[in-house]
């Protein structure tokens, strides 16, 4: 008996058209687009990377221990600590913290702090210092990272206590916790900039 070549019949066809995970991909396009171009600006940057061993049975077992700071130079800074057994994956998880728990800081002409301000964690104490414009960031170590990766370009900052960077780091954050803009008083206080600040505030509501 000759055999009838195999056609389409009732049987679906596969692929084709816009069904199926991958034409819902295709549709979707672009769907994450703006997020990952928000990731894709910020600046990271590697504070320390300490180095640990654990003593077993059969020698010692080495790990890594990562101090990552993220910014986006406009005003958001967050930091994350990570461990692992290779040291790209603790800048990973480091990095992952950094990005979760990335905080808003106001600042001053997008160049410095509004006032100074004192911050302390732990045994770390830090005091940051507004600066006028030219001074430059005058800043050392993880202090330096932090708001390079935040943006301010006139700003000084001194470590009075310890030198763990993981204290220096959360002291500094606790800084920035302490830290109200102009606006924010205005607001809390139910006045105008301009009655808080003078003239200086004329001039900034002038500006914006």
């Amino acid at each position: 008996m000759a055999r009838t070549p195999s056609g389409t019949g009732d049987r679906p066809q596969r692929g084709g058209g816009d069904r199926g995970p991958r034409g819902d991909r295709a549709r979707r396009g672009g769907e994450g687009a703006p997020r990952d171009r928000e990731e894709s600006e910020l600046v990271e940057k590697l504070v320390s990377i300490n180095r640990v061993a654990k003593v077993v049975k059969g020698g010692r077992r080495f790990g890594f221990a990562a101090l990552v700071v993220v910014g986006d130079q406009k005003g958001r800074v967050g930091h994350g600590a990570g461990k692992a057994r290779e040291v790209p994956e603790a800048i990973r998880k480091a990095t992952d913290q950094a990005r979760r728990s990335m905080v808003r800081v106001p600042m001053r002409e997008g160049r410095t702090l509004h006032h100074d301000v004192y911050g302390r964690f732990g045994a770390g104490k830090v005091v940051l210092r507004a600066a006028s414009e030219g001074t430059g960031i005058i800043a050392g170590g993880p202090m330096r990272a932090i708001f390079e990766a935040l943006g301010l370009k006139d700003v000084v900052g001194k470590s009075v206590g310890t030198s763990n960077p993981h204290n220096m780091v959360k002291a500094c954050f606790a800084a920035f916790g302490g830290m109200s803009s102009p606006r924010a008083v205005a607001a809390r206080r139910g006045k105008k900039v301009s009655e808080i600040l003078g003239k200086r505030g004329e001039a900034a509501e002038a500006r914006e």
